[in-house]
């Protein structure tokens, strides 16, 4: 009786962590769709309170701390003389409790600045910190280093049919 209890016990275990993994793998994805749509509201639900956050590109550093002073830059930066796209692939999470839990993610993304006239796209390594709090997990920590990052400047025969960001992002 004792061995099956506990054949049970682990079998529920490795089963949450499954669970764990794609509830992690959702909220990296909402963090992603919120900044490409502006969707700020939804960062309530993404970041803890005491975030912090490292972004190191070729041409920028970004660190913040705190989900409101992040939550502000971030309005600032996917304005409305922006359009961007952010993916993220390969995951690897591990969960090292059944409150913490650690991710890489393989970044790709694109972004138009036409403020600037320029574009930037590339890629970089993501490495972030969870926390579960109240049954859901949120982003604690997240840093990224570039793996390449190439700045240009926008092609004057690219016709937007559509920016939601246009639309959405607030007025600058």
């Amino acid at each position: 009786m004792e061995v099956r209890r506990i054949f049970v016990k682990a079998s529920m275990d490795k089963l949450q962590k499954l669970i764990d993994i794609e509830e992690i793998k959702n909220l990296k994805h909402r963090y992603f769709r919120a900044i490409d749509m502006a969707d700020f509201d939804l960062l309530d639900n993404v970041f803890s309170q005491d975030i912090t956050i490292d972004y190191r590109g070729g041409t920028y550093r970004w660190e913040s701390e705190g989900k409101e002073t992040i939550k502000e830059s971030l309005k600032h930066a996917f304005h409305n003389q922006t359009a961007a796209m952010h993916t993220a692939h390969h995951p690897e999470i591990e969960i090292l409790s059944t409150i913490k839990a650690t991710g890489k993610w393989y970044l790709q993304d694109i972004f138009y600045n036409f403020d600037l006239g320029s574009v930037t796209q590339g890629t970089a390594l993501y490495i972030d910190k969870y926390i579960k709090k109240n049954d859901q997990w949120l982003i604690q920590h997240s840093e990224y280093d570039r793996i390449w990052e190439q700045v240009s400047p926008i092609n004057s025969d690219d016709k937007f049919t559509k920016i939601l960001l246009k639309e959405k992002g607030i007025q600058k």
